[in-house]
């Protein structure tokens, strides 16, 4: 067996968290173990074009993501196709990928996982020329996550608050959605895109989605009042089907975007645009799980 080589990458500012203990426990468990290691911290921009070179001079065979989707999706889209085993520590927010993969958030038992469990593949998805490992949402949830990134502190109640705020002033969005075998037309709160289940905190949008199915879930909130909008969608977290939203499977789509909803992907806000081309990349990150 070729001896291990792990890269933490530790995000310094996402969550609510500290990262001084994470790097203590880390120290200490991976040194228990006699595995080779090194800590970095993660790029403000974004930017990991560097990694794979570091990944092929230093023989690494682990790159631990300790941060949140964002973080992960940015290191995910410089590794896909790389062999490497790509572990999560959840740090973030939300950390929806970590929950859907059934990673846990206590650190030391993320840990764990990082030391015993193994490397499956995963899909991903590009939209447009970005890349997304779990969800991205145009319409309301990325107003929320623009807001929500404007905010100076983070965490579980900042997003329940920014959330609630939204929700009452919300307006719904005209789009056009080409299928493989049929078109649509909708105006709707929100359109989900989702590789995994949820949106973060165990809140699951998605319930039939898996990371390696090769097909993307679908969700459509069609423009309702908002009480029946707060119900259907509860009735969908529960797993039920309600009628004034659309939920379906495909492997590729086509949103045109007329009014220019905001867009966020794995939760971070990014510049939206007037079409949006979605395709699935079938296992392409091989992701450390239970």
């Amino acid at each position: 067996m070729v001896a291990r080589k792990i890269i933490f990458l530790i995000n310094p500012i996402s969550g609510t968290r500290g990262k001084s203990s994470l790097k203590e426990l880390i120290t200490r468990r991976t040194k228990e173990r006699h595995i080779d290691f090194d800590i970095l911290p993660t790029n403000a921009e974004g930017k990991y074009d560097l990694l794979p070179t570091l990944i092929e001079r230093e023989k690494v065979t682990d790159v631990v993501i300790c941060g949140g989707d964002g973080t992960i999706n940015a290191v995910a889209a410089t590794l896909q196709g790389n062999p490497v085993r790509v572990g999560i520590i959840p740090m973030g927010s939300g950390n929806g990928l970590a929950f859907a993969a059934k990673i846990p958030k206590d650190p030391s038992k993320a840990l764990d996982i990082v030391f015993t469990g193994k490397a499956s593949p995963i899909d991903g998805f590009m939209i447009n020329e970005s890349f997304s490992c779990m969800l991205c949402g145009i319409g309301f949830d990325a107003q929320v996550a623009h807001s929500f990134a404007q905010q100076p502190t983070r965490g579980l109640q900042t997003y329940v608050r920014v959330t609630l705020r939204h929700f009452f002033s919300g307006k719904c969005w005209p789009f056009e959605i080409d299928l493989p075998t049929e078109k649509l037309h909708a105006e709707a709160f929100f359109i989900s895109i989702a590789n995994a289940n949820q949106f973060g905190n165990h809140f699951t949008i998605a319930p039939r989605a898996r990371l390696d199915d090769g097909l993307l879930d679908i969700v459509i909130v069609k423009k309702m009042n908002k009480l029946h909008t707060l119900l259907s969608v509860l009735r969908q977290v529960m797993g039920s089907r309600p009628k004034n939203i659309l939920y379906f499977q495909t492997p590729t789509l086509r949103i045109v975007n007329r009014d220019l909803a905001p867009l966020h992907i794995d939760g971070d806000p990014q510049a939206t645009a007037p079409e949006f081309n979605i395709r699935i990349l079938p296992k392409i990150i091989q992701l450390i799980q239970p």
